[in-house]
């Protein structure tokens, strides 16, 4: 993957200066003159802290060897080195695992520098903290055992419902609810694995979150035969990594890396090889990417041009 911070015009510039008899100048540009914020804090540290989920599949979880990995993952690696080319330092990660209660206080308290998960940008959560651009489009749905009576979230009447603790779903189901009066029952999970083996187990007759999760935990259990996502979306939910708010510095490098990781391609390389391949469970979610993402990211690619 190329490195974000280095880009064609840099390798142009190296070019003429060698013809011109001049030493080209240094690949990794010198820390500003004064850090502030969290690239100050992780110069003076070495050390960068991303927090990730246990069971966001495919964007942030954990393989076999209880390492953290996915979509979201790669890109905050990414960050990562963007971080390390503006401090001019190499950055240890320290791994932090969230759930979709504790991620904004754990970014918000300063033990997160990076919140890399399945987390939705909306106005009311950027009162409280920044956001990347837009890294994926997904939507509320539910998933219910194949046989299931429910089609649609009217069948939802007087149901049990697993959401997830800390999510935009939980709030969706809750709105619908009282709107619709369908008086339904919320069984709320601390995670999305949590919420899945509620419905696995009998004791909630569907799962409510965003359309991909669902489908990414069926690709993980190889469950296609004995679940399904039914219904149409019931929220609108563009996914971006999270960080702390008023710290022009960072918003700075985020912006500029994922205008890089745009322009050369690199976030529809991740998103073939998350959505559209095999994950290491086996499975494949064979999801091709939203005509909604594929806009947001040309108008990206055409900002860093």
């Amino acid at each position: 993957m190329k490195r974000p911070g280095h880009s064609l015009f840099a390798s142009l510039a190296a070019g003429l200066c060698l013809l011109l008899g001049a030493a080209p100048a240094p690949a990794q540009e010198q820390a500003p003159t004064v850090l502030s914020g969290t690239l100050a804090k992780v110069r003076a540290s070495g050390t960068i802290a991303i927090g990730y989920r246990e069971s966001s599949v495919p964007f942030s979880y954990l393989n076999a060897r209880k390492e953290p990995i996915g979509y979201s993952i790669e890109l905050c690696r990414a960050l990562v080195t963007a971080i390390e080319d503006t401090v001019n330092r190499s950055l240890t990660i320290k791994w932090v695992p969230v759930t979709s209660d504790s991620r904004f206080d754990a970014v918000i308290g300063g033990q997160v520098d990076l919140e890399c998960g399945s987390t939705t940008s909306n106005l009311e959560r950027q009162k409280r903290v920044a956001f990347s651009p837009t890294m994926f489009v997904s939507g509320t749905k539910v998933l219910v055992k194949k046989g299931s009576p429910i089609q649609s979230f009217r069948d939802l009447a007087g149901k049990k419902v697993a959401v997830t603790a800390g999510t935009t779903n939980e709030k969706t189901l809750r709105d619908l609810s009282q709107k619709f009066k369908l008086d339904i029952d919320l069984k709320v999970a601390r995670d999305h694995a949590e919420s899945f083996a509620l419905v696995k187990e009998g004791q909630a007759d569907a799962f409510a979150t965003d359309d991909v999760l669902l489908y990414g935990l069926i690709a993980r259990d190889a469950a296609k035969a004995q679940y399904q996502v039914v219904g149409d979306f019931l929220s609108y939910d563009p996914y971006a990594v999270m960080f702390r708010k008023d710290d022009p510095q960072l918003n700075k490098v985020v912006i500029d890396t994922f205008q890089v990781l745009a322009e050369d391609g690199e976030i529809h390389r991740q998103y073939k090889r998350w959505f559209m391949r095999k994950l290491p469970s086996g499975e494949s979610l064979n999801l091709p990417m939203s005509a909604q993402l594929e806009t947001i990211i040309q108008t990206m690619a055409v900002k860093a041009e």
